[in-house]
C-alpha cells in the first residue's frame, strides 16, 4: 500500500523497509514471549540505540542523526506492527516523551548527561506527570519541589509512569510554587538512586503488557537545582509543547496497528470456511472489510494532515487533537470488528487479534483522553 501521500519521500520509505526488517527479525519472533513475561529485554534499548532509532530528530552533537520527525513518524507507525503494544510503548516513550523535553529545554550539560546516553540506549528515561489525583489536569498536580539552598526537596507521588520501573532518570512535573496554579509548575530531572526516591509496585495492565508501568514516591528527595529544566514556572508550557508530538505518536502507532490487524484478518477470511465457502465469499464480510479499510484511510488522512502541519512548524493543536482522537478511537473499533470476524478463535490468546484489542483500548485514554481532546478542539473553536 502506498504510504507517501505527498508526505513521505523515497528515503522515508527506504527507512520504513529497514525498520520493518529489523522488527520482523528482532522483535516479532519474541513478542509473544515478552508479552507473557510482561517485560522485554533492556538490551532492546541498546540495540535501538546502535541502529540510530532513538535519536532520529536529535542533533548530531548528542549522538542523534538530525534526520527529522518524519523519520520518527515512520518508526512509530512500524512499531505499531511489532506484535506487542508494550514494546512499542516502552521504546516509543524513550524517544518521544522522556527525551523530548530534554532536547527542547535542557542545557548543554543536561543534554550531555541524560540525552546523549538515552540516544545510545544506555540510560532509560521516563516522563513523570500523572498522579493518583491528577492526569490531564496538570494544574492540579500536587507533587512539590521546594527550593532549599542548592537543592529542591521533592515530596509526592506519581502513577501510571511508562518505563518507571527501569528508568535511570525521570523528567518529572513538580510544583515549585504550590500556590500559583499552572504557573507554579516546573520540570525537574530526578535520577534513580537519589535518597528519598522510591519505585513502588509494577502495575499490571489490561494491555501494553510488555512495558513496565510504575508508581513512584518522593519523600524529602533532594534533587540538585542544576537538574531544573529551563526556568521555574515554565513547566506547564514545557508539558504542553511536548504533548503535541506525544499525541501524534499515539495516532501514528494506531495506524500501524490497524494495518497489521487488517492484513491478518484479510488472510483469515480468505482461508476460513463456513457453510461450504470461505468467509470472504460472504457479501456481509466483504462489505464489513470495505468499511474498516475506509475507516483506516480516513484516520490516516487526518493524522498525516496534522503531521504535515506539525513538521511544517504550524500551530496545529486542534488538528493534532483531532488526529489523536480519531485514530485511536478508530483502532478500537477496527480491533473489535476484526476480533468478531475471527469468531471464537479471536477470543483465544494464541491469536494476535486479542492482543491488539487489549492494546488499542489505551489509545483513547493515554496522552490525554478523548474527552480532553474534545475540550481542546472546542477551545480552538472559540467555545
Amino acid at each position: 500500500m502506498l504510504h507517501g501521500y505527498g508526505l513521505y519521500q523515497e528515503e522515508h520509505e527506504a527507512f520504513r523497509r529497514t525498520v520493518r526488517a529489523v522488527i520482523e527479525k528482532e522483535i516479532l519472533p519474541f513478542a509473544q514471549e515478552w508479552e507473557a513475561r510482561e517485560e522485554f529485554p533492556r538490551e532492546l534499548f541498546t540495540r535501538f540505540g546502535e541502529l540510530g532509532f532513538l535519536g532520529l530528530k536529535y542533533p548530531e552533537a548528542y549522538g542523534g542523526s538530525a534526520a527529522g520527525e518524519l523519520y520518527e513518524a515512520v518508526l512509530l507507525e512500524e512499531l505499531g506492527r511489532c506484535g506487542s503494544g508494550g514494546v512499542s510503548a516502552g521504546l516509543g516513550a524513550q524517544f518521544t516523551i522522556s527525551t523530548g523535553p530534554l532536547h527542547l529545554f535542557g542545557t548543554d550539560e543536561q543534554k550531555r548527561r541524560f540525552l546523549a546516553p538515552a540516544i545510545k540506549g544506555e540510560k532509560i528515561g521516563a516522563l513523570a506527570i500523572t498522579e493518583p489525583d491528577a492526569g490531564s489536569d496538570v494544574a492540579g498536580l500536587r507533587t512539590t519541589a521546594i527550593r532549599d539552598g542548592d537543592h529542591y526537596v521533592v515530596n509526592g507521588s506519581k502513577t501510571y509512569i511508562t518505563n518507571g520501573v527501569r528508568a535511570d532518570f525521570l523528567v518529572c512535573a513538580v510544583k515549585t510554587d504550590p500556590k500559583a496554579g499552572h504557573k507554579g509548575l516546573s520540570m525537574l530531572i530526578v535520577e534513580r538512586g537519589m535518597p528519598g526516591f522510591g519505585v513502588g509496585r509494577k502495575l499490571q495492565k489490561l494491555g501494553w503488557r510488555a512495558s513496565d508501568t510504575a508508581e513512584l514516591f518522593f519523600e524529602d528527595c533532594r534533587v540538585p537545582a542544576t537538574h531544573l529544566l529551563g526556568q521555574e514556572g515554565q513547566g506547564f508550557y514545557q508539558i504542553m509543547g511536548n504533548f503535541q508530538w506525544e499525541r501524534l505518536s499515539l495516532a501514528l502507532g494506531a495506524l500501524g496497528a490497524m494495518e497489521d490487524m487488517l492484513e491478518k484478518v484479510i488472510a483469515h477470511v480468505k482461508e476460513r470456511k463456513a457453510f461450504g465457502q470461505t468467509l470472504s465469499d460472504f457479501q456481509v464480510v466483504r462489505h464489513k472489510l470495505a468499511d474498516l479499510f475506509t475507516e483506516l484511510e480516513c484516520a490516516r488522512q487526518l493524522t498525516y494532515h496534522a503531521l504535515r502541519l506539525h513538521v511544517g512548524g504550524e500551530y496545529a493543536v486542534a488538528q493534532t487533537s483531532m488526529a489523536k482522537k480519531v485514530a485511536t478511537e478508530t483502532a478500537c473499533r477496527v480491533a473489535d470488528a476484526c476480533l468478531q470476524l475471527y469468531g471464537g478463535a479471536g477470543y483465544m490468546m494464541e491469536y494476535d487479534i486479542q492482543r491488539h484489542w487489549r492494546d488499542a483500548r489505551l489509545g483513547p485514554i493515554g496522552g490525554g483522553t478523548t474527552e480532553v481532546m474534545n475540550e481542546i478542539i472546542a477551545k480552538q473553536l472559540g467555545l
